[in-house]
């Protein structure tokens, strides 16, 4: 199977991390969705990344939808999502608001860098979640005392929380800084595993 899309995009990287760390190997294409667009549409018509083409040319698309065949193929002693119960609701929650912060970011880049007539609102308000979701995210690790958000095990929560705080970080330093201590730590501590060194492309977003 083959992995479509760059290594800035957290959402590429989260999914080509859990492949790693579930053994399962893959062909990398780097391609973009601006430069390479004509390629990924015959996988996927929408032109976005990630996009897993199977072996038996199936694409998944999407990269919650993509981590959650993963995990069904893995099994659920393996998968880093617990199949049911409100263990499971709990880390969905996470997984959707380090998403969402993911989402907020890169539209924060489109505003600032395509528009040539930025519409301060939506900044504000870009800024304004981005924000809210940092401060959240930052009170509730602050109270965990394990090593990893839901226990001592990595998981798809903690890796969507790293690859949002990193791309966050890169994009738009400004907004998170030394004001969030507990998520400095949480994604240090993932960026020191193999697979986060192996699975990395800095973001250097074009300027406005």
């Amino acid at each position: 199977m083959f992995l479509i899309g760059q290594y800035d995009s957290p959402f590429v990287r989260r999914v080509a991390i859990a492949l790693r760390l579930y053994g399962l190997p893959f062909e990398h294409k780097p391609w973009s969705t601006f430069g390479d667009a004509d390629k990924i549409a015959p996988y996927n018509p929408l032109r976005r990344v990630p996009t897993l083409v199977l072996d038996s040319g199936e694409a998944l698309i999407e990269s919650a939808s993509i981590l959650d065949s993963l995990d069904e193929l893995v099994g659920p002693e393996t998968a880093m999502m617990a199949e049911r119960g409100d263990l499971r609701r709990r880390q969905l929650r996470i997984c959707a608001l380090g998403s969402g912060l993911a989402d907020k970011a890169v539209s924060l880049i489109y505003e600032r860098v395509l528009r040539k007539d930025q519409l301060a609102l939506w900044v504000e308000r870009c800024e304004a979640q981005i924000g809210g979701v940092l401060s959240m995210l930052e009170r509730e690790r602050e109270a965990i005392a394990t090593l990893y958000w839901f226990g001592d095990r990595i998981g798809h929560a903690d890796i969507m929380v790293a690859c949002a705080l990193r791309f966050t970080g890169e994009a738009h330093p400004a907004l998170f800084d030394a004001r969030y201590p507990a998520l400095q730590a949480h994604a240090a501590r993932c960026e020191a595993l193999p697979p986060f060194q192996e699975i990395l492309q800095r973001l250097d977003p074009p300027k406005g």
